[in-house]
């Protein structure tokens, strides 16, 4: 008989928590960018897209596949990397060479809030969820 299951080993609190840890990172990059939008030649950065199917190849849920025949392709994944930054070429280029557009990095400061946002309260819904299914309150 196995243990207790951890709530961080649940995987859809392993996924919000993996997506939440996303939009801090891509809050640094975009602090970044508005830090430096009167730095010469700098370009502005941009973190890749997070996707939950990237999140779940990376996760490992204690299933392995037996290889019975040579032929047979084993079931383990490979980790894929974090989040990685990339370096965006945006419209406006100012004579500085610096490409970074403050309204533009605003607006997605804001978008990247809200979807933190979002992210937090399904988290803190999904565990009230289970409280209220063991029977405890707040």
């Amino acid at each position: 008989m196995e243990g207790p299951v951890a709530i961080s080993d649940i995987p859809l609190f392993q996924a919000l928590k993996s997506k939440m840890q996303w939009h801090q990172v891509r809050q640094g990059v975009l602090a970044e960018n508005v830090a430096n939008a009167d730095s010469p030649r700098y370009r502005a950065k941009e973190v890749e897209p997070y996707s939950f199917e990237d999140h779940i190849g990376r996760q490992s849920f204690g299933l392995q596949t037996v290889v019975t025949n040579q032929g047979h392709v084993t079931g383990m994944m490979q980790a894929a990397p974090g989040a990685e930054v990339d370096k965006k070429d945006m419209f406006e280029v100012t004579p500085n060479g610096n490409n970074v557009v403050l309204e533009e990095q605003m607006m997605k400061v804001t978008q990247n809030q809200m979807d933190f946002q979002a992210a937090t309260t399904l988290y803190s819904r999904g565990l009230g969820l289970i409280r209220t299914a063991l029977g405890r309150s707040g």
